[in-house]
């Protein structure tokens, strides 16, 4: 109905002009005093003329919309499946709709092309800057002080920054190399926890964590990037107190601190890309990266990420591990 009434309106002179010429019969026909049925009878067939005539040239419309329609669904390789142009002006439209669309591919293959070289720098910068890091957490090995003990926390963080890098870089690289299998869920906890022992130690922050004995289809590496960066936060946000890892029913993976919280109002913004938030803005280190990056790893492995908080009183993220079905195979 709503293709007929637009149809009705992009034909409205044509119509105009019918029925002027309606019009013009009835009065010439008045004038002349000629009888009102000789005047209905041509009138009727003109109008059943019309009738037929606008119901052919609407199934032209129709069906050449629903072509148009069925075009626009597809890229642009298939620009050569347009209906007919019907006249010059729809030619010349058709060829301005192939030249853009051959910009468009163009841009976009330069655009592949600048992105590709890009990681393709970062990570040789990656690898290259892992090397003077692994020499100095080899040196740091071989002292135990307050001074080396904080040196090896803050080269971790460093690790880190590099790490998240690489993860943004290469989050919707088709070449991504995801293995969807079961895990041992406490094996990866396991690894995360012993990347921040001497941060736990340095802080003199308690860890309330019991095995979780359960196992989960998801990617080892990249669930190890969410659970790490979640404690990350939980210990860059948590002054003094604990942080506890367990397991809620049925199957959902929980990191809690006593840190110092999220703001209600930041809450509902905290998984977008920059957004930094009250506490953000109070630490100038903040990119704002870190929990985008979760939430984009979890939705492609198939898990559910949620943030409880309050102010003052401390964090908790749940990761639900449920056997969901992931977006990546």
């Amino acid at each position: 109905m709503e293709l007929f009434l637009q149809y009705l309106k992009h034909r409205r002179k044509e119509l105009f002009l019918v029925l002027m010429f309606f019009v013009i019969f009835i009065i010439t026909f008045a004038l002349y005093d000629i009888p009102l049925k000789a005047v209905l009878y041509p009138a009727a067939l003109c109008l059943l003329m019309c009738i037929i005539f606008t119901i052919a040239d609407f199934a032209r419309v129709k069906k050449k919309h629903e072509d148009l329609t069925y075009v626009k669904a597809f890229s642009d390789i298939i620009s050569d499946k347009f209906p007919a142009a019907e006249s010059v002006e729809g030619e010349d439209y058709q060829r301005i709709i192939r030249m853009l669309m051959d910009e468009h591919s163009e841009t976009i293959a330069k655009s592949n092309k600048e992105y590709m070289d890009m990681v393709e720098y970062f990570s040789i910068w990656a690898h290259q800057i892992k090397t003077p890091i692994a020499s100095m957490k080899l040196t740091l090995q071989n002292e135990d002080s307050p001074l080396s003990r904080k040196l090896s926390n803050q080269l971790l963080r460093i690790e880190q920054y590099v790490e998240m890098v690489m993860t943004f870089l290469r989050l919707n690289s088709e070449s991504t190399d995801y293995v969807i299998k079961e895990y041992d869920i406490d094996s990866i906890i396991r690894q995360a926890l012993k990347k921040f022992s001497g941060e736990f130690i340095e802080r003199k922050l308690s860890l309330d964590y019991e095995p979780l004995n359960v196992s989960a289809i998801t990617d080892e590496k990249w669930l190890s990037f969410v659970i790490e960066q979640v404690l990350s936060n939980s210990l860059k946000y948590t002054p003094s107190g604990s942080i506890r890892i367990a397991l809620e029913a049925p199957q959902k993976l929980s990191i809690s601190d006593t840190g110092i919280g999220i703001a209600k109002e930041d809450l509902p913004r905290v998984f977008q890309q920059g957004y930094t938030g009250y506490n953000g803005r109070t630490d100038n280190k903040a990119s704002g990266i870190g929990l985008y990056l979760c939430k984009c790893i979890c939705t492609k492995l198939g898990h559910n990420i949620e943030i409880r908080s309050q102010v003052d009183k401390g964090t908790t993220v749940t990761i639900d591990l449920s056997q969901q079905k992931p977006e990546i195979e």
